[in-house]
């Protein structure tokens, strides 16, 4: 009888087995948390489109931070909702502003137990919902949003955040943001830039988290990257960052932007975050509760796919969910 010497699902017949010879392990070390924080609410807000993610009050924060921190998940992202918005941002940087506050809250709920990272924009602050200042004719200015950025940058570090993520690709942002902390009296607070990030249409969700509207119906395609982008754009921008002092890069979203998480890791030696963006949750959520497939399953075969494309770090919604089935 003929028949293949190497039989490959010899090595599949187990759990065991499958377990031994797995080419991909996703760890909770792996996870990173976003987390939403909202001034003015004393009680916690639920995001309708992204199903069991909440818009935290102090303490909801504490007690979900002090929660991921027992199930060992590594590291949150705080994102702010605050009261008021104006022209140019100006709650981002105010030392009693709602993420400055949650950034102490949550380094006095969990000292070091946690890595605090802070998501670095003034899209939620501005009153247009673009991620800087505008000029008179309504184009995001680069160079003096950059100017605001490091002091936000300095207001964060401030209040206790470890790693500080700028998010609104403007061109030198990391520059000028590791120039601040350094000169601010903070060299060890980490960078992890958002250094290709997408003007992508998965992003719905999160814009209800934060409360955020483009004016006039407007976008970002003007100073984030286009969908349809070489991957060799996005390896310029990562490599501009790093140039700048990027401690990490960040590649969102990571679902569809697979094939870049893979070319960024191959082509850097510092660690590779990607961002599970809302989108990607919110279909998965969506599906499981119509009953069209196993929503626990499929979001760990998700987040195992984007740490076998070459991702150490992950932002997902999923964090607490897999943190306790991972455990």
């Amino acid at each position: 009888m003929s028949y293949p010497a190497r039989r490959m699902r010899r090595l599949r017949r187990t759990p065991a087995l499958r377990r031994l010879v797995a080419g991909t392990r996703l760890s909770v070390d792996d996870l990173v948390a976003p987390l939403f924080v909202r001034e003015g609410v004393d009680a916690p807000v639920p995001i309708t489109s992204l199903q069991g993610v909440v818009q935290h009050t102090r303490e909801s924060l504490r007690k979900e931070v002090r929660a991921l921190a027992d199930l060992g998940v590594p590291a949150v992202i705080l994102f702010g909702v605050p009261l008021s918005k104006d022209a140019v941002g100006s709650a981002a940087w105010d030392p009693d502003g709602v993420v400055q506050v949650a950034l102490r809250d949550v380094r006095d709920e969990v000292g070091e137990r946690l890595v605090v990272m802070a998501d670095l924009c003034l899209d939620e602050y501005t009153d247009h919902g673009h991620c800087g200042v505008l000029t008179a004719s309504g184009e995001v200015d680069n160079d003096a949003t950059v100017e605001l950025y490091a002091r936000v940058a300095l207001a964060q570090a401030e209040a206790g955040a470890d790693v500080v993520a700028p998010s609104g690709m403007m061109d030198g942002q990391v520059r000028a943001i590791r120039s601040a902390l350094d000169g601010g009296g903070h060299p060890s607070v980490a960078i992890c830039a958002y250094a290709a990030k997408y003007a992508s249409a998965l992003y719905g969700p999160f814009r209800e988290a934060v409360d955020v509207t483009i004016a006039g119906g407007g976008d970002r395609k003007a100073y984030q990257q286009d969908v349809s982008g070489s991957v060799r754009e996005a390896l310029a921008e990562v490599a501009l960052d790093l140039d700048e002092g990027a401690d990490i890069v960040m590649v969102k979203p990571a679902v569809a932007y697979l094939d870049v998480i893979a070319a960024v890791r191959a082509a850097v030696d510092v660690p590779v975050a990607a961002y599970h963006v809302s989108g990607e949750y919110a279909m998965v959520r969506a599906a499981a509760e119509r009953g069209w497939i196993d929503g626990a399953a499929v979001a760990l075969e998700v987040v195992t796919a984007i740490k076998r494309a070459g991702a150490d770090i992950i932002l997902t919604y999923f964090a607490r969910d897999l943190a306790e089935t991972l455990r």
